[in-house]
Order: structure tokens, then C-alpha cells, then sequence
């Protein structure tokens, strides 16, 4: 065992010096942790949906859900285990995100402070972007939904936040459903009484959870507004009633969603546009659909800062926009405390991801 680890994990890095894990290009993935550190026996990569997404398209030019083939999903594996192999961490060298894992807490460090057993059943709420990681073997993938089983070991930081998997429901379940968890505890935040919300990508994982946290805060005389990407996505959502309103349209599609938000709101935009969808070039359509002094929230990982703050001056639109921190105080209770009240959610997320 090894001494002296930084909390923030920066005695990690290998290049470039002086940063942080997350940004840095490489890091030390030595199994060996040190005396604050946690090794993890990995069961489960959950790979965010825009990082995924993207090394499928890079693989293969196909979409996560068309992957069916043997072949196919080993050509993916391979690049996982490439990136891994290259940055000592599951970091897309395109989308620069990574997802989150399940696992068991494998050993703990003496000097590392928490509340964490050998034995817990995890699952890590920071990034495997920053996550020192080693794949010796994928056992199984499930492209539809973003999860790789994998044989591995990885570290957590002193300062890395993590949620023990309950016992009430199904570990992938959980899982699935902690990868976005700063997603609802945002909308819980920005949501208030009387409002009117719009959720772009609002039939995907993230969406329905905020869906569901938006129509609860804004109260019987609010507005919530379902845009999904596609008639499924959209049916899906509308089965659940977690909206009251719902549509599909193509995200990238700027002037055509600023249109229906006018229709849908008599003119008046909405006070609040989540973001939750895993395609680039959907900032405009985020901020064209929100009022002036209103809240737009990107939890996309395929946002561009650069396009969201130079297409809102183009515009001249005065909103205020919120980065996607995957992380907010009481997350992960809040997101399984929405599939604990909603029995159609967790039915959902139970035959999608157990």
C-alpha cells in the first residue's frame, strides 16, 4: 500500500502535470491503492449516453440501439478497452465524459474517512472520466442501454461520492437510474409552483425522471412539456403520464421547436428547458424555447459551452444557463425516491435495465 494520495486524486496524473484527474490525458490505473484510497471490484460500466453514443458512431457509424451482432459489440469492446489502455481511465476522447460503475468495495484504505464496509455494493457518482480503471475482460454488453458487465478493478477517491445500491430494488436498476441522478435533483431545484418547463430529450432515462420532478413541483396549475426524439420515446412517456403536453421533434431543429413552444405556450416561452438530450447541436433549441430571465439546464454531456453562450448573444436572448453537474446535494436519494413513488417509472426502468 502506498501513502500520501491526494483527496482529489491528483497523485494519479501522469500527463499533463498539475491538473486534475478529469482533464488530465493520463492516469496512473495501478491497481495498488493507496492509504485513502478504495479498490472497487467492478461489475458494471454504465457509459453515458452522449459517450457511448458517440464511440458507436465512431466504430461502427451506427446508433447504440442498432448494434445487434457478436461482432459488432466486440469491435465496440475493443475501443473501450483501447481507451482505457491509453488514458488508465474510460475518458471518450471525442465527448471527453465517461459514465459510472457498479461494483464492490474491495478494499479500503486506513486513512481514507467514510462509512464505507468491504463488501458494500456501489455505485460510483463521479465519472469514469476521472475513475482509474482496469477492463481485463467484458463479459456481456447491452448497447440499447448504455451497459458494459466487465471483470475490473477500479479506485475512488477520498473526496469521490458514491451510493450504496438498496435493497429494495433490482442493483442494475439502481444503477441506471444513478448515472443521471443529477439530472431530477436539478429539476426538483429549479422547478417551482405555477411554472412552465420544457424537457428536450424528455422519453430517455434522464428525461422521465425530470418529467416526473418537474410535474410534481409546479402544481396543478403549472405546465410541463414532453419533447421527445422520436413517436416511441414519446408514446413511452405519455404511458406514464408524466407530462401535460407532449410532442416529437428533431432537437436540432432550432426555429421548428422555438415554434411549438410558442404555440404551446401562447408566447410566452418557458420559465424552465431542461436539456436532457445525447446529440450535439440541440443548444439553440434549448435557449430559443425559454423566456427571457429564464433557466435553461444542459445535463447533455454533448453540449457546447461555445455554441451555447455565442448562440444566445447571436440571438440576443438574456437566460440564464446552467452546466450539467452530474452532482447536487441528495441526488441519489432523490432519484430512487422517484422510482419509489412512481410504480410505472420503476416498472419501466426495471424491464429496461434489471
Amino acid at each position: 500500500m502506498k501513502n500520501g494520495g491526494c483527496p482529489y486524486g491528483t497523485h494519479r496524473v501522469i500527463s499533463p502535470a498539475g491538473v486534475l484527474p478529469q482533464p488530465a490525458d493520463k492516469i496512473d490505473n495501478d491497481m495498488e491503492i493507496y492509504d485513502n484510497e478504495v479498490l472497487i471490484d467492478v461489475k458494471t460500466l454504465n457509459i453515458d449516453s452522449a459517450s457511448f453514443t458517440e464511440i458507436v458512431r465512431r466504430v461502427l457509424d451506427k446508433k447504440p440501439s442498432e448494434v445487434t451482432t457478436k461482432e459488432e459489440m466486440d469491435a465496440i469492446g475493443a475501443k473501450m478497452m483501447e481507451i482505457v489502455e491509453n488514458a488508465g481511465k474510460h475518458k471518450n476522447p471525442w465527448t471527453g465524459s465517461g459514465g459510472m460503475l457498479l461494483g464492490t468495495v474491495e478494499e479500503i484504505g486506513p486513512n481514507y474517512v467514510g462509512d464505507l464496509k468491504v463488501g458494500d455494493k456501489i455505485a460510483t457518482l463521479v465519472s469514469l472520466s476521472l475513475t482509474p480503471l482496469r477492463i481485463d475482460e467484458i463479459i456481456e454488453m447491452r448497447p440499447a442501454i448504455d451497459q458494459v458487465d466487465i471483470k475490473g478493478k477500479a479506485i475512488l477517491f477520498q473526496s469521490g461520492i458514491y451510493g450504496i445500491i438498496p435493497d429494495d430494488m433490482p442493483e442494475k436498476t439502481a444503477l441506471s437510474a444513478l448515472d443521471v441522478a443529477g439530472a431530477p435533483a436539478q429539476a426538483a431545484k429549479l422547478c417551482q409552483l405555477n411554472q412552465k418547463v420544457l424537457v428536450i430529450g424528455g422519453g430517455g432515462k434522464s428525461g422521465l425522471l425530470c418529467l416526473y420532478e418537474a410535474k410534481k413541483r409546479v402544481g396543478v396549475n403549472g405546465l410541463v412539456v414532453c419533447a421527445a426524439g422520436s413517436q416511441k420515446s414519446e408514446d413511452r412517456a405519455r404511458s406514464l403520464d408524466l407530462a401535460n403536453e407532449y410532442f416529437h421533434m428533431d432537437a436540432t431543429d432550432a426555429v421548428g421547436m422555438y415554434n411549438k413552444a410558442m404555440e404551446l405556450t401562447n408566447g410566452e416561452l418557458f420559465d424552465v428547458v431542461i436539456n436532457c438530450v445525447s446529440i450535439e447541436n440541440t443548444e439553440m433549441a434549448s435557449i430559443l424555447s425559454c423566456k427571457d430571465d429564464g433557466t435553461v439546464y444542459f445535463f447533455s454531456m454533448a453540449t457546447s459551452f461555445t455554441k451555447a453562450a455565442l448562440g444566445a448573444e447571436g440571438v440576443g436572448k438574456d437566460v440564464n444557463m446552467i452546466i450539467g453537474n452530474g452532482y447536487t446535494k441528495g441526488h441519489a436519494a432523490v432519484t430512487l425516491q422517484c422510482l419509489r413513488e412512481h410504480e410505472g417509472l420503476r416498472k419501466l426502468f426495471e424491464e429496461m435495465y434489471a
